[in-house]
């Protein structure tokens, strides 16, 4: 395995040269031996914190084909950096289409980033699986059949907190601060459909772009509007600064952040603990910080996945959990394969997944799918930071029933 700025490549042989294609008739990026499988993730740039995600992976494919491959093939995971530009991603994953040949795509990082490639891997038919994005446009099978996501929309995510908002301070004045972009803008969309017509009068809206330096000025005019209350759509970088700057200003709203930014190790360390005491988000995957998994055997098999595979791992980043979550899933698909890996086959095994546990999840949270059903994870529980740890409450949470 290979892993730096420009590629990560996982393969049987441990060079960068490719195996020969399969002949016409088979399954492209099959052969005997070998599946090829694609990916593209920042593992460098503004977003860089997830390119763990893919160290992740390759990690488990590694102990996968240990242990024989399947269906008695090596997997060859090939995955370039795209720096979270919508333009590399797009150049990178034409690489792996027309010149790697993989047989699919896995798991790449990023709503605009994705966006950029959407059109271009439906025309040509590519299973665009799992993707590590939760923005609410991968489920929908009728237009974009093949493509799906994994993690639990970021759309639902911002109803429960604005349910839960209301709940909590019906007469708030709420901040929302959002990437702009799809990813952001579904955070925006989310708070929309729980608060309708009173969203204008309630919600004071700041956005930032993903190349910003810092976020401090949009932290500061939200707390010079009179707002009591904060929901933020922001990658981890901006988060750590978000929780930072509320702290540093005496600002104290109640805060929401998205639950792709809350990993311990990569959001609350460098935000310091302390500063983010009473943070409130939500989460569908168990959590290494949490007393309550000490014991549990499904994070017993994560912690010993990590000892041997990704000994340098930092177990309190919970991108780190996720991409067992989300690898555990591609295996059980293949596995549903059986002996025909043509993308046909694939899209359909991904689309066709019983309610299955997880040992990375959270009890009561289920993977599945249904074709005309691309919600692969559909609850989430709220929680909350109290300096140490993330704290559960309240039960598993189905959408936001709007």
């Amino acid at each position: 395995m290979r892993l730096n700025r420009r590629a990560l490549l996982l393969g049987t042989a441990g060079s960068l040269a490719l195996p020969q294609l399969a002949p016409a008739q088979e399954a492209p990026g099959v052969t005997a031996t070998e599946i090829r499988i694609g990916s593209t993730n920042a593992l460098s740039g503004p977003a860089s914190a997830y390119s763990v995600i893919t160290k992740g992976l390759a990690a488990m494919f590694r102990r996968v084909n240990d242990q024989g491959g399947i269906a008695g093939r090596q997997i060859n995971f090939i995955a370039y950096d795209d720096g979270y530009q919508p333009p590399r991603t797009l150049e990178q994953t034409r690489r792996l289409v027309e010149q790697d040949r993989v047989a699919f795509l896995f798991n790449q990082l990023g709503t605009p980033t994705n966006s950029a490639i959407h059109r271009y891997v439906n025309q040509r038919k590519i299973p665009h699986l799992f993707l590590a994005t939760g923005a609410d446009k991968w489920a929908n099978p009728r237009e974009y059949p093949w493509t799906i996501g994994w993690q639990p929309s970021y759309r639902t995510e911002a109803q429960i907190y604005a349910k839960y908002l209301l709940e909590q301070k019906p007469n708030t004045k709420l901040g929302l601060l959002y990437q702009n972009d799809d990813f952001g803008k579904d955070y925006v969309n989310g708070v929309r459909d729980v608060l309708g017509p009173r969203f204008d009068a309630m919600v004071k809206l700041a956005s930032h772009e993903a190349t910003d330096p810092t976020i401090d000025s949009q932290i500061v005019s939200l707390q010079a509007a009179g707002c009591d209350a904060l929901i933020c759509g922001i990658i981890p970088r901006f988060a750590a600064q978000a929780i930072r700057r509320v702290f540093d200003i005496g600002w104290k709203p109640m805060m929401f952040m998205t639950n792709v930014s809350v990993s311990v190790g990569t959001v609350m360390q460098p935000a310091g603990l302390e500063k983010g005491v009473g943070l409130l988000t939500s989460d569908y995957r168990k959590d290494q910080s949490d007393p309550a998994w000490a014991d549990d055997p499904g994070m017993k098999e994560w912690r010993d996945f990590m000892r041997r595979y990704v000994p340098d791992g930092e177990l309190g980043d919970n991108n780190y959990t996720y991409a067992y979550g989300v690898g555990s899933t591609m295996l059980q698909v293949l596995k549903q394969c059986g002996n025909d890996f043509s993308r046909e086959n694939v899209m359909r095994q991904a689309t066709n997944i019983a309610p299955m546990d997880i040992a990375t999840l959270l009890p009561g949270v289920k993977v599945q799918s249904q074709p005309r059903n691309y919600n692969v994870i559909r609850q989430m529980q709220l929680q909350r930071w109290n300096g140490r740890a993330w704290e559960r409450f309240g039960g598993v949470i189905e959408g936001a029933n709007v």
